[in-house]
């Protein structure tokens, strides 16, 4: 045994029906040479498969095992959270159910742990994915990590042990529209890179398309960047120095009595240029808008539909007999 200290393990359940038993056998055989005390919390984001009646199959013979299920998709981001609000561990574990986050490297995680680091967190030197991918996973972590107003680390994603002190930082940000690991690096403490080999799915394909990716990678940098809103005013400071010239150049060949550039095509050129840029600036803006939309509104997230073996509700009837008990003596 590694320690005694409570270790909680979120797990992100979406498309895994066929991950979920594999899972639970490898974690609880990591899990038994680490510690006596340990719970796995399962978040079934309202899988489409048959992932929550597996899990609750298993919940209900393996009194470790929490299942959460949501009443819709709110996706890995909520599910992560929801994971994190109910977790009691000293420390907390965070890893996607399609088993490409091996749970082996616990292990690894929370000796590191122990040494005194804060966070541990995965860094995937290798991937076995489309080529395609795996260079715009690069591109996305160099460019996020030059703009971005605090140092993610690269390569870095959610799999990631985190100390019971950045778990409370986390479950009491406000923020709705979440980046797990940007609030990781935001909160801050002492925190350390280990690097896998990331495998390919267990079973199934991934849900995520080209798109997808895209648009995830855009909510990064405007959470975590002020750096498009700062080159809107760049475009617009080149673009009003371009126009400057542009008009003298005309006045000059008006009173020098040359003939400067005219007709159709300038005049289509400038108002495209002009027209792109403003409609460029307004998508950007609105991206900025669209959070605050999002954010102000407050409507419950996540909404859960079940919730089987609540083992906070033990922790703190526990806790409240306890105090009783101290107070009668």
């Amino acid at each position: 045994m590694l320690t005694n200290k409570y270790i909680s393990v979120v797990v992100a359940c979406y498309r895994d029906e066929l991950s979920v038993t594999e899972m639970l056998k490898r974690l609880q055989a990591t899990m038994e040479k680490i510690t006596p005390n340990w719970e796995v919390i399962y978040v079934n984001d309202a899988s489409p498969d048959n992932a929550e009646y597996v899990l609750l199959e298993q919940a209900a013979i393996n009194p470790r095992l929490t299942v959460i299920s949501h009443a819709r998709n709110f996706g890995a981001q909520v599910a992560f959270s929801t994971g994190l609000a109910q977790a009691i561990g000293d420390a907390v574990v965070i890893m996607d159910g399609d088993l490409q986050d091996p749970p082996e490297l616990i292990e690894e995680f929370i000796q590191t742990w122990l040494s005194g680091y804060k966070v541990v967190y995965g860094i995937r030197k290798k991937r076995h994915e489309g080529s395609i991918r795996n260079i715009g996973y690069k591109v996305f972590y160099k460019i996020l990590n030059k703009i971005a107003y605090i140092d993610i680390p690269l390569d870095a994603g959610e799999f990631s042990l985190m100390d019971r002190v950045v778990v409370d930082v986390i479950s009491a940000s406000r923020e709705r529209d979440r980046l797990i690991r940007g609030l990781r690096a935001y909160a801050g403490f002492k925190q350390k890179g280990i690097e896998f080999e990331r495998p390919q799915r267990y079973s199934g394909e991934s849900t995520q398309s080209l798109l997808d990716y895209f648009m995830w990678a855009f909510k990064s940098f405007i959470s975590f960047s002020l750096v498009p809103l700062r080159i809107i005013t760049t475009m617009a400071f080149i673009m009003g120095i371009a126009l400057t010239f542009l008009l003298m150049y005309y006045i000059g060949g008006f009173l020098l009595g040359f003939s400067a550039p005219r007709g159709y095509m300038t005049l289509l050129s400038l108002i495209l240029g002009i027209g792109t840029m403003v409609m460029l600036s307004l998508g950007i803006i609105g991206e900025y808008i669209g959070r605050l939309f999002v954010e102000i509104k407050h409507r419950p997230q996540p909404v859960i539909s079940a919730l089987v073996n609540d083992h906070r509700k033990e922790s703190i009837r526990w806790l409240g007999q306890t105090d009783t008990k101290n107070s009668e003596d």
